[in-house]
């Protein structure tokens, strides 16, 4: 009996290699996962079973469920859309890679509000929550059941009295320790509660390895937020750990919410199959007229939206590129981008995490600095608390504040969202966040890392290993 069930794991480990090697993305990948699986079957193969997918499926079968109604909405919203977007010739080749890329247009007609840490971005959601009259789309990676996740959970039960339609979308993953109560309690009050459930779906029992990374508000069509905060008393700094916490969202006002709220439903159709009734009529902001443009990026889609589009936005980068990234991990296609950008006499200027939460994803990060020693880039490590912000400055116009990682989870496992804002008054918003942010971080010597002891360095070196898994 031994025997045979020993036989069968090296039979699946066999045949799971030449699936690996088909179907991985990546070159090294597919050699890691082949090797493993022939030489340690018995502990690879129930491994390869729940990590080693890199497409997300069923989508196709979800969207033929509804195909016309799902077709007409599309349609719909092109139309509404259509007076509001901007003109290509106004942009670069860039742009119209990313456009392109993710079949939408940059629009112009909206107000984009910086929102620094998160008492100012909670303090701006709940009070549009508040003022909601119709419908409000709730969707985070995390909710926890403390101080701040009761406050939302209280302002969404309220608004679900009042007879507004609520509907919360979380991921099983990012909100593991969400007790029942939690949710049973807003399911009392009305509010339509669903876990974005990635392994619905007879073929789809084994796609764990793929989160819903996203974090988006949209109230009454009219008014949406988006960035790199979860719902947990951490984001508001009450983490002695990781206090002071970094991050940053946006506000967003006028026809790009649109954009925003057609991401959100289309992530509560594949968890529940139903589509809200929601209003597609854009409202433009008043007295204001910034160019945005949301661009969502998932593992559902053929090309590898979020790699792409850092490539794209650092070869589109003339005079400066500035971004922010807690965990530096950057694939081949990023990296060789990086340095070219660098070549191009572009001031290039990283700034990651000095207190980490997680060290393997840490330590990976000092093996990628190292290497682009001698250009010129700029590393800096936030020193205050945890930096968790995920934003991009590009010259003097273009901004990013959204959810992806600069790590291969974010690039090619996670369902990731970001604004993309062109806007100058706007930039000169970003350029004094970094700038404040610069100021307390320590800029990072690639020559130091030699001093770092023994075990340090075989640390980074053997972190890097497991980079593409991180």
């Amino acid at each position: 009996m031994i025997a045979f069930i020993a036989t069968a794991f090296y039979v699946a480990g066999f045949v799971a290699a030449a699936h690996a090697i088909m179907t991985t993305r990546t070159a090294p990948g597919a050699i890691a996962w082949s090797v493993s699986l022939v030489s340690i079957p018995f502990i690879a193969v129930p491994a390869y079973l729940v990590l080693g997918r890199s497409k997300f499926e069923g989508g196709v079968d979800a969207y033929n469920e509804r195909k016309d109604e799902i077709k007409s909405t599309l349609e719909l919203i092109r139309q509404n859309l259509e007076p509001w977007n901007v003109s290509s010739e106004n942009f670069s080749e860039e742009y119209l890679a990313i456009r392109n890329l993710v079949k939408l247009e940059m629009t112009r007609g909206n107000r984009v509000k910086l929102l620094i840490n998160g008492d100012a971005t909670f303090d701006s959601i709940l009070a549009g929550v508040a003022q909601a009259q119709e419908y409000i789309l709730f969707q985070f990676y995390m909710f926890h059941d403390d101080g701040l996740g009761r406050r939302v959970q209280q302002a969404l039960i309220e608004r679900a009295n009042a007879g507004v339609r609520v509907y919360v979308l979380y991921d099983e993953v990012g909100s593991s320790g969400l007790p029942k109560r939690y949710v049973e309690e807003l399911r009392a009050a009305g509010v339509e509660v669903s876990s974005f459930k990635p392994t619905q779906g007879a073929n789809n029992r084994f796609q764990l390895n793929f989160r819903n990374h996203r974090k988006m508000v949209v109230v009454d069509g009219h008014t949406g937020w988006v960035g790199g905060h979860n719902v947990g008393d951490e984001y508001l700094g009450l983490d002695p750990d990781f206090s002071p916490w970094r991050d940053t969202h946006v506000q967003l006002e006028g026809p790009v919410v649109m954009q925003l709220q057609a991401i959100i439903l289309s992530d509560w159709y594949w968890a529940t199959r139903e589509l809200p009734e929601v209003t597609w009529t854009p409202t433009p902001a008043t007295d204001s007229d910034v160019n945005a443009m949301i661009v969502p990026f998932g593992p559902s889609q053929r090309l590898e939206t979020a790699g792409l589009f850092f490539v794209t936005a650092l070869h589109s980068a003339k005079r400066r590129i500035w971004l922010s990234a807690p965990y530096f991990v950057p694939d081949e296609a990023v990296m060789k981008a990086l340095e070219l950008a660098a070549l191009r006499g572009v001031d290039v200027r990283i700034i990651t995490t000095g207190k980490p939460d997680s060290l393997p994803v840490y330590l990976a990060a000092f093996h990628y600095i190292d290497q682009l020693r001698d250009l010129g880039i700029k590393f800096y490590s936030y020193g205050p608390g945890f930096l968790h912000e995920k934003v991009m400055l590009v010259d003097d116009r273009v901004s990013s504040v959204g959810t992806p990682n600069f790590d291969n989870r974010s690039f090619r496992l996670n369902f990731e969202v970001t604004a993309l804002i062109a806007d100058h008054d706007f930039a000169s918003q970003m350029e004094a966040m970094f700038e404040a942010d610069f100021a307390h971080s320590v800029l990072i010597e690639p020559n130091s890392l030699d001093q770092k002891p023994l075990w340090w360095r075989f640390g980074v070196n053997l972190s890097r290993l497991a980079s593409p898994v991180l």
